[in-house]
């Protein structure tokens, strides 16, 4: 089933990030990864339909965690199969 979420965008320099895992594990090992590049990570996290974990996490994009996240993020690498998957809008 399709369906479009309206949400409003986040504030300027920031992200909503949505990780959809089998296990809350899996999800919060995303997110880890995630806080370890972006500042101002706040998680929220809900069991999904299917028995799997969805987590969301609100990211400063402006702001690099770290040195290591900083020449990491300057390195520009394009992104692989750039676009929206097919279940999204």
């Amino acid at each position: 089933m399709k369906y479009i979420e309206t949400q409003t965008l986040p504030s300027l320099g920031h992200a909503e990030v949505r990780i959809i895992a089998h296990t809350p594990e899996a999800a919060r090992a995303v997110a880890e990864a995630l806080r370890r590049c972006f500042a101002g990570a706040e998680q929220r996290s809900y069991p999904g339909l299917d028995g799997d974990t969805r987590l969301h996490l609100s990211v400063d994009t402006a702001t690099p965690a770290g040195p290591a996240a900083r020449s990491w993020l300057a390195a520009g690498r394009t992104p692989v199969g750039t676009g929206a998957h097919s279940n999204e809008i």
